[in-house]
């Protein structure tokens, strides 16, 4: 894990040392030339002479132009397109952008529009998020920039300097904590490496961790986290992760599919559809570290995380397709397809979540291709209760992660019968409403009267194309910031 070390300056910009002094520069108005976004601190007069238009230098979001420095202390300047907004994500994503695009740079000063705490906040924020990298399957061979410990300061007023050492790094060490779990290779990381990360997590923080082994999951009844986990030479594990600060007056839960291969056991994918299927425990790698993040922060919300963790792989001992499994709440399920395993480990652990009677319960998943074909890959699909719907909506909007609000159709119940189960895990030959239907059935695992949100972030959890913001290529990180605002916003109600 990589981040830099933050801090903030009251210092004009002119005077900071720095190896690059990053600037923020925004779209003229009317389609004229661009214009220099003012830093907070002035006088900053280095750059009025500055022909933007002549080194082509629009404003636009993420576009970087670097100069020579004049006028100023730093050794460099670069020039940050903030594209057309000035809130908190605008500025997170432009010092986010500038961090990511500047690797191999040793010191950088944000000379940005931070006239209040949570810009400063925001600065910092995505700096920290922008500065990550992933190299732990690096060799000899490495070639190319390779990102280094690194100084970032963000220019402020004295008046709304931030504390640099807290939640935004937090925030960005448990962004960090999930892309790191999720860019390693499945190879490296079965179910009992991600109970030990667990575990590692939770030194010197007031977290307890709970690790049920295979054997224990058959004999508490966890049949679908059992028999998911079944065909690997890798046993399944369920891990309990609590945090219980005194006096805390709300309780939330957090469940995540923790599938750490998947190769549609029995109902095997196709070779292709199988490249990048390392990344389908992102769920649970996401609530482990909202949780570690809740209690590095102190928040005042009790939290639960149950991560569901099983390999899904084809051998003589897989569950077949046909097989019927017994889980958690007594509910039985007839595996119509091996590959819709992600809600049978849920289903488990939402049951689980249930029989402690939290006042929510939020389950992230990349759980269906359907997301993606509905969505996209930057929009995370929202279900359940309506009001808690429309409370993580809107949290996740104050931290701008993309989520859109999906309904969950009754007449979809008809597709979930069984003639021999209680129910069926999925519809072969029907794909249609595919991310809708897996909602359905997960429905039906919360207890009665608890509010419950469902998170799939099946394309949203990776970035597969270029960079953006102060994301990178590979696992993104996502909802782990609105997970951490979610507690905190709990606490204080």
């Amino acid at each position: 894990m990589v981040r830099p070390t933050l801090s903030t300056t009251t210092s004009s910009p002119a005077t900071v040392t720095a190896d690059v002094l990053v600037v923020g520069i925004r779209p003229g108005t009317d389609g004229g030339p661009a214009t220099i976004a003012p830093p907070a601190v002035t006088p900053f007069s280095a750059l009025d002479d500055l022909d933007l238009a002549a080194i082509g230098a629009t404003g636009a979001k993420d576009q970087l132009v670097r100069i020579p420095a004049t006028g100023v202390e730093a050794q460099g300047i670069a020039l940050i397109g903030l594209g057309s907004g000035t809130d908190a994500a605008a500025i997170r994503s432009a010092a986010g952008s500038a961090v990511r695009q500047l690797p191999t740079v040793s010191s950088i000063a944000l000379a940005l529009p931070t006239d209040s705490v949570e810009l400063v906040d925001a600065a910092l924020e995505g700096a920290a998020l922008g500065a990550y990298s992933f190299t732990r399957h690096k060799g000899t061979g490495t070639t190319g920039p390779t990102r280094g410990d690194q100084a970032v300061q963000v220019v402020s007023p004295a008046s709304v300097a931030a504390d640099a050492a807290v939640r935004p790094a937090i925030v960005a060490d448990a962004a960090s904590l999930v892309r790191d779990l999720v860019n390693t290779a499945a190879g490296d990381l079965g179910p009992s490496d991600v109970a030990e990360v667990a575990l590692a997590q939770a030194e010197g923080l007031p977290l307890t961790v709970e690790v049920l082994d295979e054997v224990a999951l058959e004999e508490q009844g966890f049949g679908g986290i059992a028999g998911v986990g079944r065909g690997s030479v890798r046993p399944p594990r369920l891990v309990v992760v609590r945090y219980e600060p005194a006096g805390a007056q709300k309780h939330l839960a957090l469940v995540g599919k923790g599938i750490t291969f998947d190769s549609g056991g029995l109902s095997l994918k196709p070779a292709a559809s199988m490249l990048g299927m390392k990344t389908d425990m992102t769920g649970a790698a996401t609530v482990l570290a909202a949780t570690v993040a809740a209690a590095r922060l102190g928040l005042d919300t009790k939290i639960t995380a149950w991560l569901c963790l099983a390999e899904n792989m084809p051998s003589g001992s897989a569950t077949r397709p046909g097989d019927v499994l017994t889980l958690k709440n007594g509910k039985t399920v007839e595996v119509t397809n091996t590959d819709a395993e992600g809600r049978l480990v849920l289903g488990d652990g939402m049951a689980a979540a249930s029989l402690e009677q939290p006042d929510a319960i939020v389950d992230v998943a990349t759980l269906t291709g359907a997301q993606v074909v509905a969505l996209g890959d930057r929009t995370t699909g929202l279900m359940g209760s309506d009001d808690l719907v429309a409370q993580v909506r809107a949290v996740a909007a104050s931290v701008a992660e993309p989520i859109w609000p999906m309904p969950l159709p009754e007449e979809l119940d008809a597709r979930l019968a069984s003639e021999i189960a209680d129910m069926v895990n999925a519809t072969v030959g029907n794909p249609a409403g595919g991310m809708l239907l897996a909602g359905k059935f997960l429905e039906r695992f919360v207890g009665e009267g608890i509010p419950w949100a469902h998170l799939d972030i099946a394309g949203p959890s990776e970035n597969k194309g270029g960079g953006y913001g102060w994301l990178g290529k590979g696992a993104t990180g996502v909802m782990v910031r609105t997970l951490i605002s979610l507690a905190e916003e709990l606490q204080a109600k």
